[in-house]
């Protein structure tokens, strides 16, 4: 199975990439941190991600998503975040490293459970509400988008690939040929091998 991460600040429209990803016949998983959020919210918990645990829930979610086999057999499938984004966000609201958190960056980095390109959506400088929250300026949005590219970078195993504001079809184009691409190389060297 290939994985794709697609990756980005909050609100800098991952989420509506992968949706059309998505409507081109993509296998999609989506973000966990969002739906965490969102089951938490309707809880009557205001700020789900200050609580302890949450970001050990959003840990549990992303690995038995990313587990779960897709069902139509497809053997590529892109995810609207990781693991390391989890880290990323731990990190920009000053919450703890948690010994689960840090179990599963290590073995999604380790195992090499995602391809090394990393489809990293740049913010326009706008910000979209989201359900988190933490980021609600465009100013939270750069430093987030700062933080996020050098925890990723940190890890040595990652390739950026940036995926620059433009119109939303230009920025589905742009994945979709490079994932295509990827897939030729793939199959030259599974023919090589």
């Amino acid at each position: 199975m290939r994985r794709y991460i697609v990756t980005g600040a909050p609100g800098s429209g991952k989420t509506a990439i992968v949706r059309a990803l998505l409507a081109r016949g993509y296998a999609v998983v989506d973000e966990a941190a969002t739906d965490v959020l969102t089951r938490e919210q309707q809880n009557g918990v205001a700020e789900p991600w200050r609580e302890p645990g949450f970001l050990d829930a959003v840990i549990r979610l992303q690995q038995e998503r990313q587990q779960r086999l897709p069902a139509d057999g497809a053997v590529m499938q892109v995810f609207d975040q990781s693991p390391i984004c989890t880290l990323t966000l731990a990190r920009y609201c000053g919450l703890p490293i948690t010994r689960e958190l840090r179990t599963e960056v290590n073995r999604v980095v380790t195992n090499t459970i995602y391809q090394p390109a990393v489809f990293f959506v740049q913010h326009d400088g706008k910000i979209e509400p989201t359900v988190g929250g933490w980021c609600t300026t465009p100013d939270d949005a750069e430093r987030f988008e700062e933080l996020h590219r050098s925890v990723y970078q940190s890890m040595r195993v990652y390739e950026l690939v940036d995926v620059p504001p433009m119109a939303l079809e230009d920025r589905v184009d742009l994945i979709d040929e490079a994932l295509q691409a990827d897939e030729v190389r793939f199959s030259e060297e599974a023919w090589n091998y």
